[in-house]
């Protein structure tokens, strides 16, 4: 297998176990049991690399049904281990949305595995709810998150939830689950 496959396996195994095992996003198991997330990894280095194939897997989202593709995740397992410098990139991410008139249809989220919480000490293991085995763009469609949140209202709530979760489970039960980046 090589390291693009190993990346998406990475993060279906970091899917499978974290975010639908302990319920960090109670949206995400219908997604996947539907098999409607699309997980792919680029060979990008780079934030202009990235950039383009953010915008070619944005296009790919938007040219199909959510029913056969409901969410997009863009691993970069290349060139972007520099937490503050993803951020950027994901904002520029989100300016592309934007300029394209996307705002309210698509939404990115971001993940990676340096991810602190703004005032979180780097070792504080509620950063785990963000974390993920490569650097990730989730593309998101506004309208299923309006659905998943009409289903589910008190969605502020799953914030708090995933803290004391992850604070019950301690960093040893995090490192059990194995959802790290394969060596």
């Amino acid at each position: 297998m090589d390291s693009l496959e190993t990346a998406v396996e990475d993060t279906r195994r970091w899917l499978e176990r974290a975010v639908v095992g302990l319920n960090l996003c109670p949206f995400a198991k219908s997604v996947m049991v539907r098999k409607q997330v699309h997980i792919t990894a680029t060979e990008a280095d780079d934030a202009q690399g990235l950039l383009d194939a953010f915008q070619q897997e944005l296009d790919a989202l938007l040219a199909l049904d959510a029913r056969e593709r409901d969410t997009t995740l863009l691993v970069a397992p290349r060139g972007m281990e520099d937490f503050l410098e993803f951020l950027d990139l994901t904002a520029r991410a989100e300016r592309i949305v934007r300029k394209r008139g996307l705002e309210g249809v698509i939404q990115v989220a971001h993940f990676h595995p340096r991810f602190v919480f703004a005032g979180a000490q780097e070792d504080d293991i509620t950063n785990c709810t963000n974390r993920s085995p490569h650097p990730t763009l989730h593309l998101l469609r506004e309208a299923s998150i309006d659905r998943a949140v009409a289903a589910f209202p008190d969605a502020a709530a799953i914030y708090e939830a995933n803290m004391e979760r992850l604070r019950g489970l301690g960093q040893k039960g995090w490192d059990a689950l194995g959802v790290g980046k394969t060596p």
